[in-house]
């Protein structure tokens, strides 16, 4: 796929729109948590949710009724101007390129607060030509209202054809902040058997050998439970972080089960993902603690930096060696901390 050259890429789009970031900014983005605007009382919530999560999303498409859409997206702009968001980064989840709504949304939300916003969430994103739309509609927007700074854009990664094209729409555009994990619509698409919503599933695993030279017995054979996300979610890290861009873990849908939730979450933590999403209040807490760096690892890794203070060279700390790349990796958690500790929790 043709791409732009080096010297345009980080050009303004629209003449009077603000030039695009040339590294995204640091902040702290451990849950995305998503509020459905049309419900009144949701919205009144806004303030006390925004004081506790990382990120706060208006949620336009799924899970809001066709009838309910509009109600949403003027729910959203009045929660919006209202509340004071502070280091709470505000995003929105629009509905989809295609649908009758998503114009609408783009165009409505950022004439009102296009000031405010900081990502829009765009879902089942095919390829990077979904991207470059929203990225030229942004910049004239942006012209025409004076918004002063760019708005960015985050894929989620929620069709076959999406997953095809990863590498092409994580390279898009200077405006892509990154990618979330959509297991629900990409099961859908890729038609798998499956109705959960993230996760694994008891039937998707491995089956120990039988012991030789013994009676066959399914029964005594240990069954290990795998994970059917694995493969999509290290592309997905591999294409976000070989562009500098975030990824993300998307919903878990079993609000019965916190443990499960907490394990699918720390599984994409070890994996590289920043953060993930919480649907439900009690998820919140599961991100905050998984998506924050243990103490204990946080204090070793400071040891390396310390011993290591230009990042070169190799080091042994407690009968452990450590070079270059352990650096690079004790950076990563002791810059983790320090966002960690200027959120307060």
């Amino acid at each position: 796929m043709q791409s732009k050259t080096p010297r345009n890429f980080f050009k303004p789009l629209a003449v009077g729109a603000p030039a695009p970031y040339r590294e995204l900014p640091t902040r702290l983005e451990r849950m995305i948590h998503f509020f459905p605007p049309h419900v009144e009382k949701m919205r009144a919530k806004v303030p006390a949710i925004a004081s506790e999560v990382d990120v706060i999303l208006g949620n336009l498409e799924d899970a809001i009724p066709a009838d309910a859409k509009e109600q949403a997206r003027a729910g959203l702009i009045e929660a919006a101007q209202a509340c004071d968001f502070g280091s709470t980064g505000l995003w929105v989840r629009i509905n989809c390129l295609n649908s009758p709504w998503g114009l609408d949304d783009i165009v409505e939300l950022m004439s009102s607060i296009g000031n405010k916003l900081d990502v829009i969430m765009l879902p089942k994103v095919d390829g990077a030509w979904d991207i470059h739309y929203l990225d030229q509609l942004l910049a004239q927007l942006e012209a025409k209202h004076g918004i002063t700074k760019p708005v960015l854009i985050h894929a989620i990664l929620e069709t076959a054809e999406g997953v095809n094209n990863i590498a092409d729409i994580a390279a898009a555009s200077p405006r892509m902040h990154g990618m979330s994990l959509g297991p629900a619509d990409l099961a859908a698409s890729r038609g798998m058997k499956t109705t959960r919503v993230g996760g694994g599933h008891p039937f998707y695993g491995m089956l120990a050998d039988p012991v030789e030279g013994a009676e066959i017995d399914v029964a005594s054979r240990a069954f290990v439970q795998q994970d059917p996300w694995h493969y999509t979610l290290v592309k997905m890290v591999d294409a976000c972080m070989a562009n500098g861009i975030k990824p993300f873990y998307g919903p878990f849908g079993d609000f019965s089960d916190d443990e499960a939730c907490r394990a699918q979450f720390r599984n994409a933590f070890l994996l590289g993902c920043v953060g993930a999403w919480s649907l439900h209040p009690k998820q919140i807490a599961i991100a905050r603690e998984v998506f924050s760096p243990d103490p204990d690892e946080v204090a070793f890794a400071k040891r390396i930096l310390e011993a290591m203070p230009d990042g070169t060279g190799a080091v042994m700390i407690d009968g452990k060696m450590q070079d270059d790349a352990t650096w690079k990796q004790a950076k990563v958690i002791v810059d983790l901390a320090m966002l960690v500790e200027q959120k307060g929790a």
